[in-house]
């Protein structure tokens, strides 16, 4: 006999044991992506229009490299989770896990592309 209350049971764990976490995780990269995305338009912003060669010297800084880097890598994990959490409410069976692994796939390598594209400009 448990002597818990049914608060003091349910606090921090869903019934899966994880989807606290997900949450927890959706909401602190929507919180950073909140103080990148404009951080990253006004930084593009300063490129858009230039010259190969202006660009190239804009993102041989360090501060707009790596808040571009940043940006990717955040938008990407942000959209890896939010998607994943999409397929498991909408998709069943073996296409899900499917899907799941497609998403996971094509988010990690989108993010590796751009993260690459920067630090070709950068280096």
């Amino acid at each position: 006999m448990a002597f818990l209350t049914d608060r003091k049971r349910a606090t921090g764990l869903g019934s899966a044991k994880s989807g606290t976490e997900h949450a927890w995780m959706m909401k602190v990269s929507s919180i950073a992506l909140l103080i990148l995305i404009p951080l990253f338009i006004f930084n593009f912003g300063a490129t858009l229009g230039g010259t190969y060669e202006e660009v190239v010297a804009h993102y041989s800084r360090p501060w707009p490299a790596i808040l571009t880097g940043l940006t990717l890598a955040v938008g990407f994990m942000h959209f890896k989770n939010g998607i994943r959490i999409t397929i498991e409410d909408y998709v069943g069976g073996l296409n899900r896990k499917l899907l799941i692994i497609a998403m996971i796939c094509l988010s990690y390598a989108a993010a590796a592309t751009g993260i690459f594209a920067v630090a070709k400009l950068a280096l």
